[in-house]
């Protein structure tokens, strides 16, 4: 029996950021001090907080280390696990109680707000090991699926919750395993989309790694509904932390009959493989996924006949991501009407967001469908660094579209983010400032599109380069507003041509900004000039000669050697020669180097 337990975070992000050696030294320090038999260290998932990683939590007294660093290891050691003391320099300031002592983690800013079911296991359990899943109400519902339910009831029941698809189209999953239901076949499967691709997403991965078992629970659910002995997980190979906890979890599951022949010994036979991808971001297309399953080169293809038709191997199949999955376990137990109490009208349950961008806490939350976006970004993500305004953030990825300043108070679900030009997307939640470009925000991602079409449809394979083309032609003060029409004329027409979703949805971003931020590429082109002065192009810098003391300090540091002026007297810029840089402004003690 442990006296003290000590949670360290195993995610990517903490991973990345020295928790291994972190684990390494408590055990250390544990042996040396002999606690190794008094004080348990457990490798958990991700916590949500990740820009305070590495992270580490010390039970029972709850004490929330966070950015430890391998030599603050023998401080915690012999403080607070020898001597009784919270070594409070290291604790997370917000659960740092006004009145002393420590502030439970569930009423901070962060995490009040949040209702966490996806990640409900994430940080709190070990990944690696079965039992504890089980000790935390894990493979209850597959049990009370296979045993008191039939496969109808398991499909009403998801029916009846309104669950929708997490993956982006909020497409509903209980008519997706009804139609898959219906269509009769020797042989059907079920299939898990871990081929998380936005930029700046990692929810499905976080799920991956904190809590496998629940993907892997919902999947056999899954093939017990639609009639279905197979699953496939595909999963990108950049998760290596994520695929390495499947293999485990998968081993496990299959060591206690969980996965395999005769499943509680109902008869049910339903195993899982892994599948890893290479990275293709049109992967993430159900077809094109089912495609690259088969061992084929990933690309969409036209629907009908959709998946539940005609999918893997040519059978009936049903594809949902990871994180619709890790929703079905605590429907099944919890009952429908507890899922459709949270949430809208028409978005039932919670969201995940990967929140990054220009926001305080990085990181990820999971929240009921119809926050706001102000709630989400001030009170749980903790507001602008900087003193900065909220200028827009970008939901959906590549696929969605940027929401501005003006539709701050929005509360979030499926519906409401269409109907202003977005749309929820995988999860991924970009904030931006003031000093954020929109025209460049549209050229980034659609750089991203571009690069990511398999080229399979004219549309897209040419569409979205000639729109690069226009944007980078503005970007560069080289446009003319004909090329504004043009754009935004082939912006409707690859939306309406593009054979799969990819296509589809690869305007977005520059349909979106052009709807709220027009102004902006209006001054691109009118008057060549870039209003956040991020388009290097259309920037020059100046120095005040009012404000120039002549330190040479900036002249030292221009790499072009465009910076002319002697000791104490003030130094002008040869614009010719400038490769606007932003160097000597970095550089600058006097404030004396303006852009503009």
């Amino acid at each position: 029996m442990y006296r003290s337990h000590i949670l360290v975070c195993g995610g990517t992000g903490c991973t990345s950021s020295g928790s291994p050696q972190i684990m390494d030294s408590l055990k250390h320090e544990l042996k040396r001090q002999g606690l190794e038999d008094e004080v348990a260290v457990v490798e958990t998932g991700c916590h949500g907080l990740c820009a305070l990683g590495p992270i580490m939590i010390v039970y029972p007294d709850a004490a929330f280390y966070s950015m430890v660093q391998p030599e603050d290891v023998a401080e915690i050691v012999s403080e607070h696990l020898l001597k009784g003391r919270v070594v409070t320099r290291l604790l997370y300031q917000e659960t740092v109680s006004p009145m002393g002592g420590i502030k439970a983690l569930s009423d901070t800013d962060f995490y009040k707000k949040q209702h966490r079911i996806a990640l409900r296991n994430c940080g709190v359990i070990d990944p690696e090991n079965i039992e504890e899943y089980i000790g935390t109400g894990g493979y209850q519902a597959l049990g009370k699926a296979l045993t008191e339910m039939t496969p109808d009831q398991v499909i009403q029941t998801l029916l009846d919750a309104g669950l929708r698809g997490r993956g982006g189209a909020g497409f509903p999953t209980g008519l997706k395993w009804k139609l898959c239901r219906q269509n009769d076949a020797d042989q059907k499967y079920v299939c898990c989309n871990a081929d998380e691709g936005d930029p700046g997403a990692f929810m499905d991965r976080s799920v991956l790694e904190g809590d496998p078992h629940a993907v892997l629970e919902a999947m056999a659910i899954a093939g017990y509904a639609i009639g279905a002995n197979q699953g496939y997980i595909y999963v990108r190979a950049e998760y290596p932390i994520a695929v390495d906890r499947l293999h485990i979890a998968i081993q496990q599951a299959r060591e206690m009959e969980l996965l395999g022949k005769n499943i509680f010994g109902t008869g049910f036979d339903f195993d899982i493989d892994l599948r890893l991808g290479a990275g293709a971001f049109v992967c993430g297309e159900e077809t094109a996924l089912m495609t690259s399953i088969e061992g084929k080169r990933g690309e969409p293809r036209p629907r009908p006949p959709f998946p539940a038709q005609k999918g893997l191997f040519g059978k009936p199949s049903i594809l949902n991501n990871v994180e619709t999955y890790a929703n079905i376990p605590q429907i099944i137990l919890n009952g429908p009407e507890w899922f459709a109490s949270m949430g809208t009208e028409k978005s039932k349950g919670t969201k995940v967001f990967a929140l990054g961008g220009k926001i305080n806490n990085t990181g990820l939350v999971e929240v009921p469908m119809g926050t706001t976006l102000r709630t989400v970004i001030d009170e749980i993500g903790g507001g602008i660094p900087n003193g900065k305004k909220f200028k827009a953030a970008q939901t959906g990825g590549p696929s969605g579209g940027c929401i501005p300043a003006e539709h701050f108070d929005i509360p979030i679900d499926y519906d409401n983010l269409i109907a202003i030009g977005s749309m929820m997307g995988s999860g991924g939640l970009i904030v931006m400032d003031e000093d954020d470009c929109m025209v460049d925000i549209a050229k980034f991602f659609l750089e991203f599109t571009v690069e990511e079409s398999c080229g399979k449809c004219t549309a897209c394979r040419i569409g979205t380069k000639r729109m690069l083309e226009i944007l980078t032609k503005i970007t560069k003060g080289q446009a003319d507003m004909a090329d504004l029409d043009k754009l935004e004329e082939l912006c409707y027409y690859v939306k309406n041509n593009s054979l799969c979703g990819l296509g589809q949805t690869a305007p977005n971003p520059v349909l979106s900004t052009l709807r709220y931020f027009r102004d902006e590429y209006e001054a691109h082109i009118k008057e060549k000039r870039c209003p956040a002065g991020v388009c290097k192009a259309l920037l020059s810098y100046s120095i005040d000669r009012d404000k120039c003391r002549g330190c040479t300090l900036c002249a030292r540091s221009c790499p072009a050697g465009a910076i002319i002026g002697s000791i104490k007297n003030p130094h002008v810029i040869d614009q010719n020669k400038c490769l606007k840089c932003g160097a000597c402004m970095e550089k600058c003690r006097f404030g004396a180097i303006f852009k503009k």
